[in-house]
């Protein structure tokens, strides 16, 4: 069987499609992933994934290209040639997985399977309703077994992805604690003052300390780091980061991509999270945790990129002190 499996979100949403992808690889002779541009990297981090499609869709993201004809007929097409036997389109729990399926509709699919909302018409022949209060992951996974990929025997359903590399020529000895300070979002991302104030009183307590970012973000990382930390900003790509995280005693970090990458390596997270998005449904999954920020904020379910609260006080009224404890309480959980 040639199966498809459909994330277009983010690095993160990917990441927590995971333990889905390698339910459909457990009952297939080969499992591709179509996401896009945003997702790649962390698509070609997932077991079970043996070919990445990139296309980026008109209906996902916050900056969607125009809708071309041309191009959609393209896809179309590539599609048609793979010749797949079925696809589980995976979506967030307010997207439609509609435009999807009628693209893969068009390119011959002849099983589809999805969690609607709407009333597909003929789009699906799987149609399933997420049950309240899954997780992101979890949600997928009950949407794979519906398409009838339950997850093997011995699969624990944890996040995962592909080995990771040594990263102590960039990080020095251990231990040490990764401070990721950008956001995919602004309304996610703790203010940059309270990052640095961080740092600093997590070198003061004894720690040592690893800012990382992407190559967009080294101001921001320069700034986080000062004089106190190891300063990794744009000198990472996904697999590295991977392992740096990897060998870190703990990620403090926002809700994005990071964090879902610090649970598939199994470290556990600081969760400076804005209620923008339920954090039951988005909160690290199934590592030691501590979540930091006011969930009752009026932002609250929002799904807003910027803060509709002026001062952004969900987040700004945590401080560097509640950031130490929160790693301390991890730490010493973890001995």
């Amino acid at each position: 069987m040639r199966s498809l499996v459909v994330r277009l979100d983010g690095f993160g949403d990917v990441l927590l499609a995971g333990p889905a992808v390698r339910a459909v690889a457990a009952r297939s002779e080969r499992v591709a992933m179509w996401c896009g541009p945003r997702g790649e990297e962390a698509a070609r981090l997932l077991p079970g994934v043996d070919e990445v499609l990139v296309w980026e869709a008109p209906w996902e993201g916050d900056d969607p290209p125009e809708v071309d004809a041309a191009d959609i007929a393209g896809l179309v097409h590539r599609l048609r040639e793979q010749e797949f036997d079925t696809a589980l389109v995976l979506t967030s729990f307010h997207q439609s997985p509609l435009p999807t399926a009628l693209l893969l509709r068009l390119a011959g699919v002849p099983r589809i399977g999805a969690d609607s909302e709407d009333n597909p018409g003929r789009l699906l022949d799987v149609r399933h309703r997420r049950r309240p209060g899954r997780h992101e992951a979890e949600a997928a996974l009950d949407t794979a077994e519906a398409l009838g990929f339950p997850l093997p025997s011995g699969d624990d359903g944890r996040l995962r992805i592909r080995s990771t590399p040594d990263t102590g020529h960039l990080t020095g000895r251990e231990p040490y604690v990764v401070i990721h300070p950008g956001a995919s979002a602004p309304a996610r991302a703790w203010d940059a003052d309270r990052c640095a104030e961080a740092a600093g009183l997590l070198a003061d307590a004894g720690h040592r300390v690893v800012v990382t970012g992407g190559p967009a973000e080294t101001p921001l990382t320069r700034r986080v780091s000062g004089g106190t930390a190891i300063d990794l900003g744009g000198r990472t790509d996904p697999g590295e980061l991977a392992g740096v995280v990897r060998a870190a005693d703990v990620l403090v970090s926002g809700n994005t991509g990071p964090a879902h990458l610090a649970a598939a390596v199994g470290t556990p997270v600081v969760s400076l999270f804005a209620p923008v998005v339920p954090a039951d449904r988005w909160g690290p999954y199934r590592v030691p945790s501590v979540l930091l920020g006011d969930q009752s904020a009026p932002c609250a379910g929002s799904r807003a990129r910027r803060c509709p609260v002026p001062g952004h006080p969900c987040l700004t009224e945590v401080t560097g002190e509640d950031v130490v404890r929160a790693v301390q309480k991890l730490l010493k959980e973890s001995t």
